[in-house]
């Protein structure tokens, strides 16, 4: 536990706003609107249009069942990462909230593991957009897109950060549309107003019925699912530079049901119940694509691929975006090279450049070393965001609890049965570890991420004890 010392030193709300080496604090020039639609678009990723084919292809219909179960713990997770984020905004979110009600070595392993996270989905999302433009585009190599889209949006970071709200806006706005009007194709066709019949029950309980594959099926669409929802702690961070934190945090927390409820499971159940689980495309074309062929749409494969590249191009940029304020906000409390703490018009731009030079080190990782090192790196990633879940929950718990007794009217965004949903959703977390302990692919990832946790945890702990 910290110290009395370390708590004074983290208590004032200027955690939303901590002054760099230079002496300058993070602008707050995202509005209400920019933090909306980081909200709305954040749950919308190239997870949910090309990686849900995956959990359709392991669980069958009962992906349903998966998205379902996923998307619940989700809600819990973020309403607990709300209700302190609202009580005391701050540049690293969890991180910071860790390391208070914890531990500094736990704010460094939770901070730092979340980096590592973004900036390897920043490599992978450059190279996913890379190959789409190679295929439209023929002659001009993967590789140079890779560069192209990592400078751009490496400079639009380094410019003030209503520059990202604006990038994230816009692109929040086309992902919204696209799968809205998904939505609304989807229902019609379900009714059979497009003119191909109505599908009924047939889809859902034929071709092996609702759980084909048995509960083992259900556990690797349920662990696809999760993977999925990644990505949606980055509004809490972005929350700190906009121009009343507490107020938008509550906001943007607010709607997370809602959104993971029509977004997510609805799409699902649209899909499974139009197209046949076992459908080859479901997995070789993408879910979302097979639907919009199915229903007859006109270049639904080009639409879709549209759609995907902006998915990609704005996760990129939310990642260099929250990586860079999560390395600042760590260095800025001591847990890290200095250097990286300096903030020029407002923006850390060091922070913003190392976590670029981070990302695009891993993309010449995967060139070079696919097979070892880039590996270990994307393996890191896939438990990386349920080590930040434990550590959030177990914060939640304690700062609550704290907050009860001593500063009870920063409690404007509560969570749902404190204690009990907190400790159910924790379980929870732990039996999706435990989980991933039987089938080779995901102890992989257990074991690689294993490793990254235990080196930070250490020299955590070796730190804390250092100064204390």
């Amino acid at each position: 536990m910290p110290t009395p010392t370390q708590q004074q030193t983290l208590e004032p709300t200027d955690l939303a706003s901590d002054s760099g080496s230079s002496g300058q604090q993070l602008s707050h020039g995202l509005k209400q609107r920019h933090l909306s639609m980081i909200a709305l678009g954040g749950v919308i990723g190239a997870g949910l249009f090309v990686g849900s084919g995956a959990g359709i292809a392991a669980a069958g219909p009962a992906v349903i069942l998966a998205f379902a179960l996923s998307g619940l713990l989700v809600m819990l997770v973020m309403r607990m990462l709300g209700e302190m984020s609202a009580a005391r905004p701050a540049s690293g979110s969890f991180s910071v909230h860790a390391e208070r009600e914890i531990g500094p070595w736990a704010g460094i392993t939770a901070g730092w593991m979340f980096w590592v996270m973004l900036c390897c989905g920043v490599a992978a999302e450059a190279t996913a957009a890379g190959k789409i433009m190679n295929g439209w585009i023929p002659g001009v190599p993967a590789w140079a897109w890779v560069g192209v889209f990592m400078v751009f949006f490496c400079a639009s970071n380094l410019t003030a950060v209503k520059n990202f709200g604006e990038f994230e806006f816009w692109f929040a706005a086309i992902k919204i549309a696209a799968i809205a009007a998904f939505l609304a194709l989807g229902i019609l066709g379900v009714t059979g107003v497009l003119g191909h019949g109505a599908p009924g029950t047939s889809n859902l309980t034929g071709q092996g019925g609702f759980l084909p594959n048995g509960l083992d099926g259900l556990i690797v669409g349920l662990l696809a699912s999760v993977f999925a929802y990644g990505g949606l702690e980055t509004v809490t961070i972005a929350a700190a530079e906009s121009d009343d934190p507490k107020r938008n945090v509550a906001n943007a927390v607010r709607t997370a049901v809602w959104r993971i409820a029509v977004f997510y499971i609805g799409s699902m159940a649209l899909i499974v119940t139009l197209v046949p689980w076992n459908d080859p495309k479901v997995a070789s074309d993408g879910p979302y694509v097979t639907v919009l062929q199915h229903l007859g749409i006109p270049a639904a494969g080009t639409i879709m691929q549209v759609v995907v590249l902006i998915a990609l191009l704005s996760a990129m940029n939310a990642n260099i975006y929250g990586s860079s304020r999560m390395a600042y906000s760590l260095v800025s409390r001591g847990e890290g090279p200095k250097v990286l703490a300096k903030v020029s018009g407002g923006v850390p731009r060091v922070a913003v450049l190392a976590s670029c030079a981070f990302g695009f080190g891993a993309v010449l990782a995967g060139k070079v070393w696919p097979d070892t090192v880039f590996t270990w790196l994307m393996n890191t990633t896939g438990v990386a965001i349920l080590v930040v879940w434990i550590f959030i929950c177990v914060a939640q718990l304690r700062m609550r609890k704290r907050l009860e007794r001593e500063s009870p009217e920063l409690l404007t965004v509560r969570m749902w049965g404190y204690p009990y949903l907190t400790w159910a959703a924790l379980a929870a977390v732990v039996g999706i570890l435990a989980l991933m302990t039987t089938t080779e692919g995901n102890r992989e990832q257990l074991y690689a991420a294993g490793v990254l946790v235990a080196v930070l945890s250490a020299l955590g702990y070796w730190k804390q004890r250092r100064n204390a």
